[in-house]
């Protein structure tokens, strides 16, 4: 029998905008997982923070209310449409871990409606409307991977995207595909003229994740544009993705509207990447203990 891990499986992107009503988002995302199934998807990815407006915009305090704790109302209702679907979701939530304590949380529920665990995101951005540092705390559980039903995943989140060290640890533990749950989109007035060249590094960096590890990558962003009475907003541009592990891009969403990608990966492209591009059979890990450091002091 083929091992789980070596069978291909297809994955579902639910690209979404968002309400104000946490509610209502929670519903949306529950029907948008129900279609992905519907499609084929066997592993569903939602974006980051779906339950909520992306609210970092600001700081302000009463929006500590959006938060949950894992288990809790959320994974309860993924838990619920993924044994009825009869699949893997990665969901990411505002976790409240305990009183003045929060993280920025991807929860794994196996097809069974099993919680597997969770991944607290690690990098935590803190730049104009992304004032992250304010509401989460960085994850202490480092970089993991879950043997889901359909294949091995590792789940990392937004900012993460941007660390090749988050990327390689995590495929470093057998992950046939990297999940990136986001929410990054332009400032109103830096879109003319910085608008492509951030889209093309966000896409370049995730797919230099692939090349360099030989493993599928896939992002999964959020739509709309979001504002509140007292910020300037965000558009977020959307743009979801699945690259292969070479870096091909297999399925890309649009930048305006809401969508489901689903397609196939298969594990064994990985081995055939691998052999002809054998990265992990040249790397220098015996020079590689000041990676650790903060800098190189000459």
């Amino acid at each position: 029998m083929t091992p789980v891990t070596q069978r291909p499986f297809r994955v579902g992107l639910v690209q979404m905008s968002c309400s104000t009503d946490p509610v209502e988002n929670l519903e949306k995302a529950v029907q948008k997982v129900r279609e992905a199934a519907k499609a084929g998807a066997q592993i569903v990815c939602l974006q980051e923070l779906f339950r909520s407006q992306y609210f970092c915009r600001k700081e302000d305090a009463d929006l500590f209310d959006l938060a949950e704790p894992i288990p809790g109302e959320s994974t309860a209702a993924m838990a619920k449409i993924a044994k009825e679907c009869n699949v893997v979701i990665v969901a990411s939530l505002f976790e409240k871990r305990a009183e003045g304590l929060y993280h920025n949380t991807a929860a794994i529920i196996d097809a069974d409606g099993a919680l597997m665990g969770i991944y607290r995101k690690m990098h935590i951005p803190d730049d104009p409307l992304y004032y992250e540092k304010f509401y989460f705390t960085p994850g202490d559980l480092g970089f993991k991977t879950w043997d889901t039903r359909y294949g091995r995943i590792g789940v990392l989140v937004c900012w993460d995207q941007w660390y090749p060290e988050g990327a390689r640890l995590t495929a470093l533990q057998g992950a046939n595909i990297l999940f990136y749950p986001t929410a990054i989109g332009w400032h109103p007035g830096e879109k003319t003229e910085y608008g492509p060249r951030q889209l093309d590094a966000w896409l370049t960096i995730q797919r230099s994740h692939a090349i360099a590890n030989g493993i599928y990558v896939a992002a999964v962003n959020r739509v709309g544009f979001e504002q509140g009475p007292d910020d300037t907003g965000l558009e977020f541009w959307g743009n979801s993705f699945l690259a292969d592990p070479q870096g091909q891009v297999l399925a890309q969403a649009s930048s305006g509207k809401e969508e489901i990608l689903v397609h196939e990966c298969d594990p064994r492209e990985m081995d055939t990447v691998r052999r002809n591009w054998p990265f992990f059979r040249d790397r220098r890990i015996d020079h590689y203990g000041d990676i650790a450091k903060r800098w190189l002091d000459k």
